[in-house]
């Protein structure tokens, strides 16, 4: 079997409303996806690598992060637990740590403070840090492609190439690429902004938005250079089994931790 030491990751995300994980299109058209701690467990059970956590209605509605239900869902884990959304100081960084979460997740908080990045960096180290970028090019070219903050609400005027590199200059760990324009679509990973991206910084890139079929994966670890793959739907509604996703891979070469 191929080395874990370089495994592509496959990781399952948890989008969550009210303590209750959803899922849209475009971030936009939430329904109903289930208990956040029954559904981690599932599918780290099933196989996934890790599991995110994002409180995708912290930020615009100006609360901090529902520490409850992270503590309940990193109670039935045992893969690494990222969670992000409402961690705007590096006190809030520190609650999520002490409730149970591996990694922090920050947006928005990182386009108002970009020092805050090298804040939780030189507390927790720079592996606990991962800058979520949420990008939209509208079938542009990357190098025109802006990032959205507040849950997809805003944009700062940012473009994604430069903010990429000054989240890891910064000391971002990793960076959570979500293309908005794919986001619940089904229709593919957009493996171009994730080869550009990739290709622009030397720290891992999780591809994230568009995931329908396991071919979609295969594509994204090759052609958009993905270090790991995020999806959402199509492991909540039983689309794809985390163990038929891994066996493909496997089958087309790419690495990934096994057994699942």
């Amino acid at each position: 079997m191929p080395s874990n030491r370089l495994a592509k990751r496959i990781i399952a995300c948890l989008d969550v409303d009210g303590g209750r994980v959803v899922k849209g299109i475009q971030f936009q058209q939430l329904r109903d996806a289930g208990d956040p701690a029954v559904l981690a467990s599932a599918h780290a059970s099933a196989g996934a690598d890790e599991i995110v956590l994002l409180d995708i209605t912290a930020t615009s509605d100006g609360r901090k992060t529902l520490t409850e239900t992270v503590r309940r869902t990193a109670s039935e884990l045992f893969v690494p637990f990222t969670v992000g959304g409402g961690i705007r100081t590096l006190e809030d960084a520190a609650r999520i740590f002490e409730a149970g979460a591996d990694k922090v997740s920050i947006n928005s908080a990182a386009v108002a403070n970009p020092a805050l990045v090298s804040e939780i960096a030189g507390r927790f180290g720079s592996q606990a840090v991962i800058v979520a970028i949420d990008a939209r090019r509208n079938d542009g070219p990357t190098e025109k492609a802006e990032i959205y903050v507040a849950g997809g609400r805003t944009a700062p005027g940012k473009y994604v190439l430069a903010w990429a590199r000054e989240m890891e200059d910064r000391g971002a760990g990793e960076l959570l690429l979500t293309s908005m324009d794919r986001d619940g679509t089904g229709s593919g990973f957009d493996c171009e902004l994730t080869a550009d991206v990739a290709t622009a910084v030397s720290i891992p890139v999780i591809a994230s938005g568009g995931a329908g079929n396991v071919q979609h994966f295969v594509d994204v670890f090759s052609t958009g250079k993905a270090d790991a793959a995020l999806a959402a739907s199509i492991f909540h509604f039983s689309t794809h089994a985390v163990a038929e996703l891994k066996q493909t891979l496997l089958s087309h070469g790419t690495p990934v931790r096994w057994p699942c």
